[in-house]
């Protein structure tokens, strides 16, 4: 039997803050973007930058921390897996690819709080876990 990897490993800026929802179970999911930027010289040695942006979802007690201390350009760590999920509007099926979040450590710091110096603290806040199980998802 072959073994395969579904494993994913960002550090970026969140682009909004956190969306907390429960599902009607009471499971508390939430949803927010990274970007995640690279740069380089072309060939006639201008700076060019690329920014992407990754859909990230996190469930239960890691979505819950999510939705208490995540903010808008606040800089994480976090691992998980690729998801690619479908759903319909308007008539047309749509395709989604998102992450689902499994650890998370907050780079700038702990605490909640206003402004973002844009550098990274040296103090990282502890690894937080969760993992869905199958039957709570939404979809």
């Amino acid at each position: 039997m072959s073994r395969s990897l579904n494993k994913v490993q960002l550090i970026g800026n969140l682009g909004k803050d956190p969306e907390l929802k429960y599902t009607p179970s009471g499971v508390a999911v939430a949803t927010f973007s990274i970007a995640t930027s690279e740069s380089w010289k072309d060939q006639e040695g201008n700076q060019q930058e690329k920014t992407e942006w990754h859909n990230i979802v996190a469930w239960r007690k890691l979505a819950e921390i999510c939705g208490e201390y995540l903010k808008k350009g606040k800089k994480v760590y976090l691992e998980g897996k690729l998801q690619t999920r479908n759903y319909e509007k308007d008539g047309i099926k749509r395709y989604v690819t998102e992450i689902v979040a499994d650890q998370l450590i907050m780079l700038d710091g702990g605490g909640a709080g206003k402004g973002n110096s844009g550098s990274t603290s040296s103090e990282a806040a502890p690894i937080m876990t969760e993992s869905p199980k199958d039957d709570d998802l939404p979809f």
